[in-house]
């Protein structure tokens, strides 16, 4: 006779992974907000922090 097969397992183990993603991405979005400055304004880009464009120019 065959064995039956773990659902439960499998069924766990996914829970598990998603709830890792879940607590990751979690992470990754607090820690975006703790590096923001405090008044809530992303500080503007100059025209000097550009990188050049790798692209020739058309003619």
């Amino acid at each position: 006779m065959a064995r039956k097969p773990n659902y439960d397992f499998e069924k766990r183990r996914k829970e598990q992974d998603r709830k890792a993603k879940k607590d990751a991405k979690r992470a990754d979005r607090q820690a975006r907000r703790d590096e923001r400055p405090p008044d809530g304004t992303e500080p503007a880009a100059s025209a000097g922090d550009e990188a050049p464009s790798t692209t020739p120019p058309e003619n």
